[in-house]
């Protein structure tokens, strides 16, 4: 069944203008010579020592890109971006108002958005875009438009409306982060939060903020932690929650949900196999490839 979910904790910022993919280049970790109308990319914004600030889609809208970012931080989302612009002739307003963004999942959900089942496949969407998610084409897709276009698709397509939290769920079974509950900002690095393998860094597009800790943290191939899908037996931890193997600490909980969640883990403890503890529940860790539930 394929499922249509609004997600209120989700903002867009326009950007446009002359200079608007020389701007973005030099600072998101991501290719942005790549978007186009048939594609979008996901991509972040680092500290200089390579730490976690923000994460985003982008798509094109017309001469526009639309960033589509977390709503609860998006006005220092903002903020940044006007500082790196300096004279740059790139303008970027936050749409707020009418603008909404859903996510669309479920069986058929790129069919529904009329897109091949190809993460990143996009399209126009009246002044927005549509798009299937580029971290994991299983995820389903996304819309960023006004929401009466939204609704009308939806109507259209005769989908099934969910809350936010069914979406949630059907991330957290897919092993996939939300940054806004699973990074620490300006603590989690790159790649501990699993965005080299959320196609969400391109290590060959040359200099962006944070480029040089990141590279050389994946040449070595030297990740202390990472973030990974768990199976919870018994109550569910509370994000923060210390996981344990035995009496030694070796990672805390993430976000969870109907007994699965994310974790973030060190390396060494995880490929161990050992039965881990996350207060009074078991928790066991699974591949990153491998959904952590059936549904």
């Amino acid at each position: 069944m394929t499922q249509l979910a609004y997600l209120p904790n989700r903002g867009v910022i326009r950007l446009s203008g002359p200079d608007t993919q020389t701007l973005l280049q030099g600072i998101v970790t991501n290719d942005v010579t790549k978007i186009a109308p048939e594609r979008a990319i996901y991509a972040a914004l680092l500290t200089p020592q390579g730490k976690f600030l923000f994460d985003f889609f982008l798509a094109a809208a017309g001469d526009a890109v639309l960033m589509e970012a977390d709503a609860a931080r998006l006005a220092d989302l903002e903020r940044r971006l006007k500082m790196y612009r300096l004279r740059a002739q790139v303008e970027i307003v936050p749409l707020e108002g009418e603008w909404a963004v859903a996510a669309v999942f479920g069986d058929g959900a790129a069919s529904a958005l009329d897109l091949v089942g190809e993460a990143g496949a996009a399209r126009a969407f009246g002044d927005g875009a549509a798009f299937i998610d580029p971290r994991r084409a299983d995820l389903g897709g996304r819309i960023v438009a006004p929401k009466t276009d939204i609704d009308a698709f939806a109507a259209e397509k005769q989908l099934s409306v969910a809350d936010a939290a069914a979406y949630d769920r059907h991330r957290l079974a897919m092993g996939v982060p939300d940054s806004a509950r699973d990074y620490e900002v300006e603590k989690t690095l790159a790649l501990e939060g699993n965005l080299d393998l959320l196609n969400g860094v391109d290590f060959h597009k040359g200099c962006y903020v944070g480029q040089e800790l990141t590279a050389r943290t994946h040449f070595r191939g030297k990740v202390r932690y990472r973030l990974y899908p768990v199976r919870i037996e018994g109550e569910t931890p509370e994000p923060g929650t210390p996981v344990t193997a035995g009496d030694k600490k070796v990672g805390e909980m993430r976000s969870a949900s109907d007994g699965v969640g994310l974790a973030s883990l060190r390396g060494e403890t995880v490929e161990a196999g050992a039965t881990l503890a996350a207060g009074d529940a078991t928790v066991t860790p699974l591949p990153m490839s491998e959904p952590a539930s059936d549904d």
